[in-house]
């Protein structure tokens, strides 16, 4: 369901890194009104289960996913190219995307699909090498990649281009970012969270608004796996039906065949569920990806307060300094301090000291008025960038539930009218006995 309908333009048309006003580089390739899914064909074509030596030298098992990627140009001139092709390993992506957290803190990131299954109804394998979780994992690394190719900012970074066409050195080009020096500490997140004091109230609405989507689409998903449980029982308890109807069938002989044939109709009934509920857990798919995007939502607001913390720290130093500044100065010391009570008791400082003092004051008042400028620049960026892009998240997220709740009613509806065939011709069956 990925959506790349609402595409916006971005810089110039240049595909070689952009320098920023401080000289640094930035990690994108721009290219005006586009977006990667305009300029490239991506899928992800099949998996692969591999084995090999981890990084302690211990044999293990793992799944490896073959990524084809072809020029979106060429397929529009009628030319069908051979894809390059290249594979990744389920790690690999959550790299990729940790990278586009970093570096872009502002935008909601798209989620990848669950390492593990989750929210599964008793018949179904929690295992994560059973095939058809693999295949559903499969689709959804290949739902991400559409999601963030057709981003407007994601899509034009040249990590994820190296990501997608560069076998190997693609890790070394991320690593060589810095990214990780980047990251904000759990830690200091925490206790933004609970010591900011003034953070934005729609941003606080938006975290409020996360958690409850959260707790929602995981109900909603509890609630699935146990009507799929009884949903099972109900259609296998079917072929009860059809062996009993068989059965009886052969005693008698003006019923007999209209007894086998309702039994017929019973065990196609029954075997039924199968393919049903594994077109059920495609809906269930897309709803964990909103259950996962809850919690990126949440990043981009516990980033929102962790800059109004920085903010809210560095204004309340410089007030500081500034308070210490006026107490020397004037010498009348307006708050209990160590330094009032020490030259209380053993007299006041040389006036070269004092001087010292002052001119130590002067440049740490300086250097806490540019940082508080920066923080509330970087603030401000933070607040315009990340809403625009919750917008943009909201109408994708409005757009895509709806379509996949439709698409699970009529699903139901079909199901319920199998159903009513079933013993429509079953009906039909017992009137020609």
């Amino acid at each position: 369901m990925a959506d790349d309908g609402r595409e916006e333009s971005l810089g110039t048309d240049d595909d070689s890194d952009q320098t920023g006003a401080d000289g640094s580089l930035n990690n994108t390739m721009v290219e005006e009104g586009s977006t990667l899914m305009r300029r490239m064909e991506i899928c992800v074509a099949e998996a692969e289960k591999r084995s090999g030596k981890n990084a302690v030298s211990m044999q293990e098992t793992y799944t490896v996913y073959l990524i084809e990627t072809r020029p979106m140009d060429a397929v529009a001139e009628g030319r069908n190219p051979a894809p390059d092709c290249l594979w990744r390993r389920y790690s690999e992506f959550e790299l990729l995307r940790n990278y586009l957290i970093v570096t872009y803190p502002y935008i909601v990131v798209p989620p990848l699909p669950e390492k593990r299954a989750e929210f599964v109804w008793h018949k179904l394998s929690a295992d994560n090498m059973d095939p058809d979780f693999v295949e559903r994992r499969r689709v959804g690394l290949e739902n991400f990649l559409l999601r963030v190719a057709s981003h407007p900012v994601l899509s034009n970074d040249k990590i994820l281009y190296y990501f997608l066409t560069e076998e190997h050195g693609w890790k070394e080009a991320v690593y060589e970012t810095g990214f990780q020096a980047k990251a904000d500490s759990r830690l200091r997140a925490l206790s933004a969270t609970f010591r900011v004091r003034n953070p934005d109230k729609c941003f606080m609405e938006m975290k409020h608004y996360s958690d409850e989507l959260q707790s929602h689409t995981s109900q909603l998903l509890r609630t699935r796996a146990r009507v799929a449980d009884r949903l099972y029982g109900v259609y296998k308890v079917h072929g009860n039906y059809g062996r009993v109807f068989s059965e009886w069938s052969a005693i008698e002989k003006e019923m007999g065949d209209g007894l086998q044939s309702a039994g017929h109709h019973m065990d196609a009934y029954a075997a039924s569920i199968d393919d049903i509920l594994e077109e059920e857990e495609h809906y269930a798919d897309q709803l964990k990806e909103y259950l996962f995007y809850a919690e990126a939502l949440r990043a981009v607001c516990r980033k929102h307060e962790l800059t109004q913390f920085e903010l809210e720290m560095a204004s309340q130093d410089l007030i500081s300094k500034k308070q210490q500044r006026e107490e020397l100065a004037t010498g009348i010391v307006r708050t209990f301090s160590l330094k009032g009570m020490t030259n209380k008791l053993f007299g006041q400082e040389a006036p070269e000291q004092r001087e010292a003092r002052l001119k130590l004051l002067e440049d740490l008042i300086a250097e806490g008025e540019e940082t508080v400028k920066e923080k509330t620049i970087e603030r401000a960026e933070h607040v315009e960038k990340a809403w625009v892009d919750i917008q943009r998240f909201k109408e994708q997220k409005d757009k895509d539930l709806r379509e996949a709740l439709i698409n699970y009613a009529v699903m139901q509806i079909s199901m319920c009218k199998k159903g009513i065939q079933v013993w429509s011709n079953a009906k039909e069956c017992f009137l020609k006995m």
